[in-house]
């Protein structure tokens, strides 16, 4: 076989190829096949297609470029580094050199390239997203295409269009196998975002061999029932058809575009092309010194650029992009002077901060013996921050009612197909795509935050974990946090979950003990810009603490605090968060008749409290106070650090059961004299 050329455009794809090779069998790891077979639609896509600027990476207005297929990384390294993308620093600021160099694609998969095995948010400029799952990178690139509806609903005016961007998403077979891809392909669809195209390079073939072993459904029919526009390639490396299928989705103005690329991975490389041994394993030096000959490039030269493809690069994307984004320039001055508010609200978000006055509104809550639940009360304080945050936007997975998540100050709206300026998503019985949309959502520059059950955080995990590897500053809103679900039982009542989630590195759990914890619990974590949070939030009511009496709730920006304390060194320290907490102040009250010196501590968020300096770690927990109780209604695990190997606690060790939430309490031993017996103990 021979497909050598003279042609530029070819040979800037075959260098594609050939760097890719290079890379991965340097590493002696990684995936050759898939960026072989796609060299031509990467090239195709960014280099002819895109509104992007290599010399400003973070343009606003650029179109976004998500390769799901993450294990393809070098496809988009290779691609970065020939366009000469930018580098910027953590400032925003950028460099006078490349995001990619090519030392850094020599050093693939190794300790301090850019270039890791799968991309990664922030490692280098040009990567948009963190796509290592599966279906992660389609499910972010939804909420990047709602994202640029938002923004133009809300701030293009007739005159001045400061937001048109695409988004355009790589995908391969296993993306569109996973349940993520059809949930968000799902919501695309219903939202008939038209600014959305996802290539999905149909080759057939998975790590265990031909697709036909697990994988036989018409995946055209199955997009075009969920209203999608559905085009064909027949050969990926039909340049002049992938540019026409392209300008198809530009055309197309009611509905996503899902363009199906027929492509043969390791393409080129005469032994291994069209099989399973070129996707997930280095080809052999031999076999790619016969695929650069097969190429035309030469086969014993590495990591080799021939003369004119950066050329190429530069006079296609590279100036496409600096025009678009000159223009864009011009636009958005006009538009400051005309919109002097709108645009300082676009300043805040481009910058990643929060405006003046953004907590102004939030209340404070009296005391009461009643009280109130503390997703109630959370309702009341995300709509006092939200209102004073123009480019905060969320909503639930089908449970804004039970949440109390919806936005309901004026002018809040819904998020709907062809009405896109409202703030209320509506994301259905979606839970795992929720958590990859307003990833995307906040990649794009909104404050997002999504909302479910607690117990559904099993199903957005995958999301969840990727909010803080990108450190991004998502919200998550959980509610019906433990057994005081009640009725609907085990299968509704969380118990593990709280370790499971407190087990992600940067996600910053916040489970409030009272209506003004809820407060300032919502104060510390929108300060928070760099870390996910959660907040667990109760169905059942709890007292509202009377703060005169009590410390106040300004404490939990620290994670935990003594709440009420007793003179000298106390005999016991009770410890609570959430729906339990009270049951600690009432023991204590109780101790404290019987003769004992109590302090109670309150712990709505153990990681930042974990985080405090080790002289105020002491000062709340003082270490020679060993005798110490906590109470939560999910399992033990995370509570052996701050109780000790003397610590008692009181809580669940096997899943819920079904009845009246207080019932429920009581059948498990969860209440105010458990913990007393256990501090008498």
């Amino acid at each position: 076989m021979s497909v050598a050329t003279t042609n530029i455009q070819t040979l800037a794809i075959d260098t594609i190829r050939a760097l890719s090779m290079d890379a991965v069998q340097t590493a002696n790891s990684g995936h050759p096949g898939t960026p072989m077979a796609l060299a031509p639609v990467a090239y195709q896509v960014f280099n002819k297609t895109m509104n992007y600027d290599p010399a400003r990476p973070h343009w606003p207005n650029r179109d976004r470029f998500v390769l799901s297929c993450g294990h393809a990384s070098m496809l988009l390294y290779s691609t970065l580094h020939l366009a000469g993308v930018k580098a910027v620093d953590k400032s925003g600021k950028v460099l006078d050199e490349l995001s990619i160099k090519l030392e850094d694609i020599k050093n693939f998969r190794q300790i301090g390239s850019v270039c890791a095995g799968h991309p990664e948010f922030a490692e280098a400029a040009g990567i948009e997203t963190t796509t290592g799952p599966l279906g992660a990178g389609v499910s972010n690139s939804v909420g990047m295409a709602m994202a640029e509806k938002w923004l133009a609903a809300n701030y293009n005016t007739a005159d001045e269009v400061l937001f048109d961007y695409n988004t355009y998403a790589l995908c391969s077979d296993g993306d569109l196998m996973e349940g993520v891809a059809c949930e968000a392909a799902s919501v695309a669809g219903h939202l008939k975002l038209d600014n959305l195209c996802w290539l999905y390079d149909d080759n057939h073939i998975t790590i265990e061999g031909d697709t036909d072993l697990s994988f036989s459904e018409d995946v055209a029919t199955r997009f075009e029932g969920l209203g999608w526009n559905v085009l064909r390639v027949d050969d990926a490396n039909d340049t002049k058809a992938l540019a026409a299928a392209l300008e198809k989705f530009h055309a197309c103005k009611d509905k996503p575009t899902l363009i199906i690329v027929r492509s043969v991975i390791g393409w080129g490389a005469p032994n291994k092309q069209n099989t399973h041994g070129a996707h997930g394993a280095p080809l052999g030096w031999d076999e790619v010194a016969l695929a650069k000959k097969a190429y035309g490039l030469p086969s014993d030269e590495k990591f080799y650029v021939p003369e004119g493809v950066r050329e190429d690069f530069a006079s296609n994307v590279g100036a496409r992009g600096s025009e678009a984004a000159k223009a864009w320039d011009a636009v958005w001055a006009k538009y400051q002077k005309s919109n002097p508010e709108k645009a300082a609200e676009l300043e805040a978000m481009f910058a990643g901060k929060l405006p003046e006055g953004w907590d102004k509104d939030i209340p404070v809550f009296e005391a009461s013996e009643k009280g109130d639940a503390t997703r109630n009360s959370s309702g009341k304080v995300l709509n006092a921050i939200a209102k004073n945050i123009p480019f905060m936007i969320g909503g639930s997975a089908d449970l804004a009612p039970s949440n109390k998540s919806d936005l309901t100050f004026e002018g809040a709206g819904d998020f709907l197909p062809g009405q896109y300026k409202g703030r209320n998503l509506h994301f259905g019985i979606r839970e795992h795509a929720m958590s990859g949309i307003v990833n995307g959502l906040s990649l794009s520059g909104l404050r997002s935050y999504g909302a479910t059950f607690f117990v559904f955080s099993d199903y957005m995990r995958g999301g969840l974990r990727l909010s803080s590897i990108m450190h991004q500053p998502v919200i998550y809103i959980l509610t019906h946090d433990s057994i005081g679900v009640g009725e609907d039982g085990p299968t509704h009542q969380p118990i593990e979950h709280l370790t499971a989630c407190r087990a992600i590195p940067g996600m910053n759990v916040f489970r409030p003990g009272d209506a003004n914890e809820v407060a300032e619990c919502y104060r510390a974590a929108m300060k928070i810009s760099d870390h996910p949070s959660m907040f667990v939030l109760s169905r059942q009511n709890m007292p509202t603490l009377d703060r005169t009496k009590y410390a106040s709730a300004s404490g939990c920006s620290r994670g935990g605090y003594v709440l009420s304390d007793c003179e000298g060194t106390p005999d016991v320290i009770l410890m609570g968060s959430g729906s339990e907490l009270y049951m600690a102040v009432d023991a204590a009250t109780e101790l404290t008749a019987a003769g004992k010196k109590v302090r109670v501590v309150s712990m709505p968020c153990m990681d930042i409290f974990a985080a405090q300096d080790q002289a105020y770690i002491d000062s709340v927990l003082p270490p020679e106070v060993t005798n110490r109780v906590a109470i939560e209604a999910g399992i033990r695990m995370c509570w052996d650090r701050w109780i000790g190997s003397n610590g008692k606690f009181v809580g669940m060790s096997g899943f819920g059961a079904s009845g009246p939430f207080d019932a429920v309490y009581e059948h498990f031993g969860i209440n105010t004299a458990a913990m007393v017996a256990a501090a008498k103990a």
